[in-house]
């Protein structure tokens, strides 16, 4: 028993003496397997592993958000939709109906736009964009809260995209119709359609040589096989 006491002391005597002994106590080998799976699982969650850059949580865009990138990159294929210069942002006042020609007209949306903008930039982004349609929001809505007045204004442009103006359709007129009736057409201009209307391409064009043996412009062509061979009617004998 003394004997085991002795050996227990100069141990201490060791670990005094040299401090490259941790005085923290010894775990089991199955706490340090559950920190690696646990610290594993918090790896795998944050989208990363050992050895590698991980994945970002890809952001949710809203409806606001969106109308705003549609119509920043609107006519411009150099656009990244994340700055509006000031052309789309009168198109999209004018085309969700934020415009209304009392309240707000083009001349307050262009005021608005210089005054949200840095000086040095010609574009708005998406949080100057925000700050924009406020400004308007409170002008159009006076009877309303600032808050009601922006969500006001943000229900009428979420969701909304560029309106393509379509064709424009020729005006019909007199003078038109009359230039454009070809049965009225004389000289080579009438040689280059036929009697519906429709142009004859290149026979209407160039001279093509009539090599048939018939005089030109003769009206009763291939006739004649027809009466050579016509048969005769007779009276029976």
């Amino acid at each position: 028993m003394a004997e085991h006491r002795d050996n227990i002391d100069d141990f201490k005597v060791q670990t005094a003496k040299h401090g490259n002994i941790s005085s923290a106590p010894l775990r089991p080998h199955n706490d340090y397997s559950k920190d690696r799976a646990s610290k594993r699982l918090s790896t795998d969650s944050n989208g990363t592993s050992e050895g590698g850059a991980g994945s970002s949580t890809p952001v949710e865009v809203t409806a606001l958000e969106e109308s705003f990138r549609r119509f920043a990159i609107h006519g411009d294929t150099r656009a990244t939709g994340k700055e509006m210069h000031g052309k789309n942002w009168s198109k999209l006042c004018k085309d969700c109906g934020v415009i209304d020609g009392k309240n707000i007209t083009l001349t307050d949306v262009d005021i608005v736009f210089s005054k949200v903008k840095k000086k040095s930039s010609r574009n708005i982004t998406f949080d100057e964009f925000k700050v924009a349609l406020g400004e308007l929001a409170r002008k159009k809505y006076k009877e309303k809260t600032g808050d009601e007045a922006e969500a006001e204004v943000f229900k009428q442009i979420e969701g909304k995209a560029p309106v393509i103006a379509g064709v424009t359709r020729a005006v019909a007129s007199p003078t038109v119709s009359r230039l454009t009736d070809t049965s009225k057409f004389t000289g080579s201009h009438k040689e280059r359609f036929d009697p519906t209307g429709r142009g004859k391409g290149k026979a209407g064009r160039v001279d093509v040589v009539d090599t048939s043996g018939y005089v030109s412009g003769y009206k009763h062509q291939g006739s004649y096989e027809k009466k050579v061979t016509k048969p005769t009617v007779g009276k029976p004998m």
